[in-house]
């Protein structure tokens, strides 16, 4: 169909990737489930999409990796066509700590996945999307976090610069393919139950911090899904370059 929205959700096999993944089927977006390592939970997705009347399909790349990433495009655009959304989602935090104990590669790490492969995947995703380039337009949702506003002292300020790199390229590449028929937009989400936490070595995070929310209370990705799927959809046909706070008031 030419009218046909495909999505591509990077790291759509956890949290909020996987919220705005369920959520984009429901509102009958043909979604492509990225995913680096866990193909059972993105194939979890994927059949939850299918069980809700939806469809997906799930595609190994590791946005690390230029050459992963245009293995992802080539696969996309042989199979369904030219991409038309994108919630560039993909990323990691690394061992919390302060900076001065922080591992070289582990930083090193973060800034490949968060920056370089964020941009590599909108560098992407607007080849397919660009009506200069052939094809119908698009919106593009980048995944950003409070923590480039606050700095996440004492625990993550190299992935709070990664994101804050993430904020000025929003800005940037929403100006320069505006009248190419892309949008860009970008998520800040606060305090979100997800796993990335314990990931990070800190599982009781949210318990610690949530009481800082003037909400009082930590966020749901499902939360978070919602605002995205909003700046995916014409409802947001106005805003381009915007970054939406999603953190209870935080």
């Amino acid at each position: 169909m030419n009218d046909e929205k495909i999505l591509l959700v990077t790291g759509g096999s956890r949290g909020i990737g996987a919220a705005a993944a369920r959520a984009a089927g429901r509102e009958g977006y043909r979604v492509i489930v990225n995913y680096v390592s866990d193909e059972k939970s993105a194939q979890q997705v994927v059949s939850d999409i299918e069980k809700a009347g939806g469809r997906a399909d799930a595609v190994q790349a590791d946005v690390g990796q230029e050459k992963d990433i245009l293995r992802l495009f080539k696969t996309i655009a042989k199979q369904y066509g030219r991409l038309t959304h994108l919630v560039n989602n993909a990323g990691i935090i690394g061992r919390a700590g302060p900076l001065a104990d922080a591992d070289p590669a582990m930083m090193r790490a973060v800034i490949d996945v968060n920056v370089t492969g964020a941009i590599l995947v909108a560098r992407e995703a607007v080849k397919q999307m660009s009506t200069a380039r052939g094809g119908k337009g698009g919106a593009i949702v980048n995944l950003s976090s409070m923590a480039a506003i606050l700095g996440a002292p004492g625990e993550y300020t190299w992935y709070a610069a990664s994101k804050g790199a993430i904020d000025s390229f929003t800005i940037g590449l929403s100006r320069e393919v505006a009248k190419e028929g892309v949008r860009v937009n970008a998520v800040s989400p606060g305090l979100i139950e997800t796993d990335i936490h314990a990931a990070g070595g800190q599982p009781d995070r949210l318990e610690r911090l949530a009481h800082l929310t003037p909400i009082g209370r930590a966020g749901k990705a499902e939360e978070v899904a919602a605002a995205i799927l909003w700046l995916l959809s014409d409802d947001a046909s106005y805003v381009t370059g915007s970054n939406l706070r999603v953190s209870g008031g935080r």
